[in-house]
């Protein structure tokens, strides 16, 4: 059956989320549902919630490289249904760059404001603003490989690892790339937080909708990835050999430096 609203919010008092929260979102809607309104009902629902002093934040970047973003137009159905959906509700604000967020809320403006191309998740991008305004994270039928804070605990670590990428900006009348090296390798071995959060007491883990729920605070996330990058720079890595994702991360900072 269908989850309602009032058990959304039920759910989400008893995974600690608190009202007035900046909280970021992601979610596999596919593993959560089905909730009364579809996607649309349960941000109403995490909104309701959160309440007129909560900021709800949701990633929204395109997955086009070759194309100019534009946050009006631009989908990002690759962060799923429901950050697809948010996006283009009344009232949510979206950032301009194609490593997107979005936000509705007291200090939307103040996380989707203009970020760095070539530094997509350090702390002058959307979640380091969420991270310095004591914010919160929710993950919804889906895991820590999921969660772009782990990219900020890359960033803020300077991770000897990284992907060379590109993005396709408008520069006035001209389109142009940047080059730039992404501080993640295939982000898989993210879900080894776990086992540090839950030695610190500091995620709890429930149900939202018909999936799993993790509720976890962004500072907490930083400091458990911290703690592991400075036992084993290469924590989030594949051993060499095992992942060409991995590998290329090892070779692409290499050819950087």
């Amino acid at each position: 059956m269908p989850v309602s609203a009032e058990q959304i919010g039920r759910q989400l008092a008893a995974l600690g989320v608190p009202r007035g929260a900046v909280l970021v979102v992601h979610c596999a809607f596919s593993r959560t549902g089905p909730v009364q309104g579809g996607p649309e009902g349960l941000i109403q629902a995490l909104r309701a919630w959160l309440g007129p002093e909560g900021t709800l934040v949701m990633p929204s970047m395109t997955e086009d490289d070759d194309a100019v973003f534009d946050p009006a137009r631009s989908h990002c159905r690759g962060m799923g249904v429901l950050a697809d959906t948010f996006w283009r509700l009344p009232g949510v604000r979206r950032s301009d760059s194609p490593h997107a967020f979005a936000a509705c809320g007291p200090l939307a403006e103040v996380i989707t404001a203009a970020h760095p191309v070539d530094d997509p998740h350090g702390m002058d991008s959307p979640v380091g603003r969420v991270f310095a305004h004591a914010g919160h994270v929710l993950l919804l039928g889906v895991d820590h490989d999921a969660n772009t804070t782990m990219h900020l605990a890359e960033s803020l670590a300077k991770v000897a690892y990284g992907i060379p990428k590109y993005s396709t900006v408008r520069d006035g009348n001209a389109v142009r790339r940047i080059h730039y090296l992404e501080a993640q390798g295939c982000c898989a071995r993210f879900v080894e937080v776990n086992a540090a959060l839950q030695r610190r007491r500091a995620q709890s883990i429930g149900r939202l909708g018909h999936g799993t729920a993790r509720h976890v605070r962004s500072r907490d996330v930083v400091d458990a990835a911290l703690d592991l990058l400075r036992r084993d720079p290469e924590a989030f890595l594949h051993p060499a050999g095992e992942c060409g994702e991995c590998d290329a991360a090892r070779d692409g900072s290499a050819r950087s430096g």
